[in-house]
């Protein structure tokens, strides 16, 4: 089984993590930027942690036999913040850098003004820059969250066939599928969606346009979620072509809008400008 993680923040994972991910199966993945946990104080750290998914995250999932890819943006939630809102003047020097496959993750949190704003202009940002945008729905209130943001992309210059709208769960995967979006779902622990709700869902509409994504990071998360998924669907029936469209070919699809994708980690640098992930030493 092949996969391709379309969603997960490997910042926040180990080593020993990919190395459990490759095991399982995993070959490539996509980091979209995101929310630390606690605020950012100025675009300067919005800057070192661009840099570090472009260079030191490729490095250290290569050692794994891994691909990794990232998308770039200012998050939703910290588009709240005024001492951030700058860095959506750095994003054009970042949107252009080849391992860079979507803007995202944007979208929504609290469905506030400076949402509006900030979604708005990374919509532009890629339609300007030929990317697709992964966009984060919120974790509350999700269908008119889902709605908002379908009412944003169609009032962009973006197509909604270049969006994949994430986290999706039962009450808004229709609205999701009847607009011509790719389709994201979040698969966790405790909280979103489970690999039984996910496979439901797949035997109702279909494995066509749909993404499976740990989403893991910093909290309660696991990042073989994926495969789980994987397993069941063949365990209800699904075929093993089934499972390849959904971890491997709708990702590969949808992220190689950009023309971007590198897929072959057959060489992997010892050292990343000098530093290795040996910590001491063999």
């Amino acid at each position: 089984m092949r996969i391709f993680d379309p969603h997960i923040h490997m910042t926040s994972r180990t080593t020993d993590d990919y190395e459990a991910m490759h095991a399982a199966g995993v070959r490539a993945v996509v980091e979209p930027s995101f929310w630390l946990g606690q605020p950012r104080t100025s675009p300067d750290s919005f800057r070192d942690y661009f840099d570090a998914l472009l260079g030191w995250e490729p490095f250290r999932a290569a050692q794994y036999g891994i691909a990794h890819h990232c998308t770039i943006a200012l998050n939703p939630k910290e588009a709240n913040d005024p001492r951030c809102l700058p860095v959506l003047d750095e994003l054009p020097r970042y949107l252009v850098k080849d391992r860079v496959v979507a803007v995202g993750e944007i979208g929504y949190d609290s469905m506030t003004p400076a949402e509006d704003t900030a979604l708005a202009a990374q919509l532009q940002l890629a339609a300007d820059h030929g990317l697709p945008a992964l966009v984060h729905t919120p974790h509350r209130d999700k269908l008119a969250g889902l709605r908002r943001t379908l009412d944003a992309v169609r009032d962009s210059a973006l197509p909604t066939d270049r969006v994949l709208v994430d986290h999706l769960n039962e009450t808004t995967v229709k609205e999701a599928k009847d607009s011509g979006a790719w389709l994201g779902f979040s698969v966790y622990p405790d909280t979103k969606m489970d690999e039984a709700r996910m496979v439901a869902l797949l035997r109702e509409y279909g494995p066509e346009r749909v993404l499976v994504n740990s989403a893991a990071d910093w909290g309660k998360s696991d990042p073989l979620k994926t495969r789980k998924v994987g397993d069941l669907m063949l365990a209800e029936g699904f075929t093993e072509d089934d499972v390849d469209q959904v971890l491997w070919r709708n990702p590969v699809a949808f992220y190689g809008l950009s023309g971007r994708l590198e897929l072959d980690v057959s060489t992997a640098d010892a050292t990343h400008e000098g530093n290795s992930i040996l910590r001491g030493g063999e």
